[in-house]
């Protein structure tokens, strides 16, 4: 079981797999400085869709030549802009798409498109984002924070499914998940709590599910005790289920902004591996999204 980007990257290097990614707009620097160091570990090609001008020069501050690059000159829309790079994976020209300048909104209408996006040949359209930090000697997720709004039971259900594969790559066989609410009491009144309940009772196969359980009492053996919380998963989750796209996009941002955390973003439910960060992600964040791409293409 991985317990550190550091980790992940010593075994993703060790084992000489090479993928070629399509950055979306990729006149980026954060997003196409990740590219390059990914490209300078041996892990990666890179097609770098976008302005080509920008690029280029771009390159040239970095110390890269363009032509060690594949370029696509585009200047256009940012929907086109990511149509195009999905296009480029549908192709076979790419195996790994990713976010450069452009809106998630866009990025994700490209991915979920039934006909020209890359939604599995099951017909399965749920598609997740799952955000991974380190914590305390071990990974810890969080979903969803970029793509469903407000998700349903079904769908929050949906959403823990995607993100088991995820889990199995880091080498956590069968994660603990917890619902997310403010507390760990059902009641009427907060309707997180009561669909947390709804998704524990119903359970999901290949995890150990739980909630509802607020933050500390997920993820904090100290809160834990101190709250005499009987539980398998509080105080030891692997993942953090949350109710709404407002809580998850908080939660994440806090774990970059406030607690300083590096974090791996990644989709989950497409097709092949995807790699979508924040626009004001840092370059690290980029480069270990880009590595743990590639580990779900090795443990695909």
């Amino acid at each position: 079981m991985f317990t550190s980007f550091k980790e992940l990257e010593a075994y993703v290097l060790g084992c000489g797999m090479k993928k070629r990614i399509a950055l979306a707009n990729a006149h980026d620097e954060p997003a196409l400085s990740a590219v390059v160091n990914a490209r300078r570990k041996g892990v990666v090609e890179g097609t770098l869709v976008g302005k080509k001008d920008e690029i280029i020069a771009m390159l040239h501050e970095m110390g890269e030549s363009e032509n060690d690059y594949e370029i696509v000159d585009f200047d256009g829309e940012e929907l086109d802009a990511a149509k195009l790079t999905v296009q480029l994976v549908r192709e076979g020209k790419a195996d790994i798409p990713m976010k450069g300048i452009l809106q998630t909104s866009n990025f994700a209408r490209a991915i979920l498109n039934r006909e020209t996006g890359l939604i599995p040949a099951s017909g399965k359209r749920l598609v997740s984002q799952c955000g991974i930090f380190e914590y305390e000697g071990r990974f810890v997720m969080i979903t969803d924070a970029a793509i469903n709004i407000a998700p349903d039971v079904d769908t929050q259900i949906g959403i823990v499914e995607n993100a088991l594969p995820v889990a199995n790559a880091l080498g956590i066989e069968c994660p603990k998940v917890a619902v997310l609410s403010a507390v760990e009491n059902v009641t009427e009144k907060m309707p997180s709590t009561v669909s947390a309940r709804e998704i524990a009772e119903r359970g999901v196969p290949g995890c150990i599910i739980s909630g509802p359980l607020a933050l500390d009492g997920a993820i904090s053996m100290e809160s834990v005790k101190h709250k005499s919380i009987h539980d398998p998963v509080a105080g030891q989750a692997d993942i953090l289920l949350v109710p709404y796209i407002e809580i998850g996009n908080v939660l994440y941002k806090a774990c970059t902004y406030i607690a300083g955390k590096t974090m791996a973003s990644t989709i989950c439910g497409a097709s092949c591996p995807v790699v979508i960060t924040s626009r004001a992600d840092t370059p690290d964040s980029k480069y270990y999204s880009i590595l743990m791409a590639v580990l779900r293409c090795l443990k695909a």
